[in-house]
């Protein structure tokens, strides 16, 4: 048994205030990619249900933030086995 632990990671052009964001026919959708395993990648893209790309910006930033809390929280020690 492997013992993984997921971080997170973001790249952020500065330049680009629209960074992961899509726009599909007029709504705002988050578009990011995670790394299950060292070996494989999966593209995701999450509706932020808003034509407002103020808010789709807003939605953007609460969820990288949320994420970022998630990864910085303590993890127990007896949620890992040792092998």
């Amino acid at each position: 048994m492997s013992n993984l632990i997921t971080l997170a990671s973001l790249r952020i052009s500065e330049a680009n205030p629209n960074h992961h964001l899509w726009n599909n026919n007029g709504t705002w959708f988050l578009h990011y990619t995670v790394y299950p395993t060292p070996f494989t990648k999966e593209r995701i893209r999450r509706s932020l249900g808003t034509k407002d790309v103020k808010v789709a910006r807003e939605r953007r930033d609460n969820f990288f933030n949320q994420l970022a809390k998630q990864s910085a929280a303590p993890v127990a020690a007896d949620q890992f086995a040792v092998a």
